[in-house]
């Protein structure tokens, strides 16, 4: 129990000063409290960097996953929305790992999530047998219905569905507003047709924001969904966005939800194709791919983590984080074993590094081993310099290094303008 208390109070502690970093990188040091800047767009954009780095992030062949359970989710969902910050949730299961693969446009909207769950036993199956500590799947049917099992007399959240057929959203809508629980519903829209600019018109975008939800819950296919949601990202004034897909289906009963003892095997999809026999062709093209993912991905990166983990417990680990400071830019130069365990020196160096204001070099000359943690943090600060309209520069990454990056999907940030980085 003194462990996890300790580890509780070193991320209280780590939270708080890359808060304080963070504020004082956007220039609100001198207020004397919440009140003063918590609604300012500059100070709100300060925290999102502290919670972005802050977060307990793994790279999943590609992807940050976050290392969450449910009641985390819940507090980050409320929290955001007492904030009226935007905060956009992916629920990544196979589908979204396919899709990624051969569309850049949609792996981006998943980097840039302020939440990207585990939803699919495989995505679990993967990172355990990659040494990653997400236990527990997180589907976006789950959240919902958290949201909805919270006691009444917490700040209650109001949806708005936009997608699926006029009479399931309606049906859903007219549900949550006759429950008496902690999630109420405050319109809907169910435009299924049509291509993603077609949906981002303004009368849709602007019934959104009259509704005044906290909660815009997207019944739409995945890669529509995603895509929608991404591009409307700074029209919306809801702080709450997901694509939540078949989730509004369930709730409406038009399709049952597999039995817990068929999720918890991994064999929903066996369900969903009983239930939606059109289903079959997406499933069949999606298990051949995670098939090949896992004979040429996974289970090389497998071995490789195990190896790691046997050579750092016969020989060591540590990691010096050397800054050099040029006219216009900040060099952080990796020496030794960038690894999980150092990763909370690594949020102050990159927390330093940001506040800068300046171009951010990252030199893996003298760095001997990169775990699936580090990668995720990389990934954090990746999607906090594009909000500024930059990427870290990766220089010196060895050919070793390099086959690592590829398997583990990362091969776009050796494109990234790296120095000594050969392009996928």
């Amino acid at each position: 129990m003194a462990t996890s208390k300790q580890a509780e109070t070193q991320d209280a502690d780590q939270r708080a000063t890359a808060a304080r970093r963070a504020l004082a990188s956007a220039g609100l040091t001198n207020h004397s409290g919440p009140t003063d800047w918590q609604h300012r767009p500059l100070a709100r954009a300060a925290l999102n960097e502290a919670n972005d780095l802050s977060r307990e992030v793994y790279c999943v062949l590609g992807v940050p996953v976050d290392a969450i359970d449910m009641s985390a989710v819940v507090t980050s969902i409320e929290r955001a929305a007492a904030n009226s910050a935007p905060f956009v949730i992916s629920t990544f299961n196979v589908n979204y790992l396919v899709i990624s693969l051969s569309d850049p446009k949609f792996r981006e909207s998943l980097l840039l999530s302020d939440l990207c769950t585990a939803d699919g036993m495989p995505i679990v199956w993967i990172a355990k047998l990659l040494g990653i500590p997400v236990k527990k799947r997180v589907a976006g049917s789950d959240i919902f219905e958290a949201l909805k099992a919270r006691p009444e007399n917490r700040q209650r959240l109001n949806v708005f569905i936009f997608g699926e057929s006029q009479d399931i959203a309606a049906a859903v809508c007219r549900k949550l507003s006759e429950t008496p629980t902690a999630l109420g519903c405050v319109g809907w829209m169910s435009p299924i047709y049509g291509t993603v600019e077609e949906l981002s018109q303004d009368h849709f975008v602007d019934a959104i924001n009259s509704s005044k939800a906290d909660f815009v819950v997207v019944a739409l296919s995945a890669k529509k969904g995603v895509s929608w949601v991404e591009r409307n990202h700074h029209r919306l004034r809801s702080p709450i966005r997901a694509n939540f897909g078949a989730t509004i289906k369930f709730q409406a009963d038009v399709v049952r939800r597999a039995p817990d003892i068929l999720r918890k095997f991994g064999l929903e999809w066996l369900w969903r194709i009983k239930e939606e026999p059109h289903l079959w062709s997406r499933y069949l093209r999606d298990g051949s791919v995670l098939l090949r993912l896992l004979l040429t991905h996974v289970l090389p990166l497998a071995i490789r983590a195990r190896w790691l983990q046997l050579s750092l417990a016969r020989r060591g680990r540590h990691l010096l984080i050397e800054s050099v400071h040029g006219a216009d830019t900040v060099t952080l130069k990796l020496c030794g074993h960038a690894v999980a365990e150092h990763v909370h020196d690594a949020i102050s160096c990159f927390s330093d590094a940001m506040a800068t204001r300046k171009e951010i070099i990252i030199d893996f000359a003298s760095t001997r081993a990169v775990d699936a943690r580090f990668f995720g943090l990389l990934l954090m600060l990746r999607k906090q310099l594009k909000a500024r309209g930059s990427v870290p520069k990766l220089i010196n990454i060895s050919p070793q290094s390099r086959r690592l990056f590829r398997l583990q999907g990362l091969g776009y940030l050796l494109t990234a303008g790296s120095d000594r980085a050969v392009a996928e």
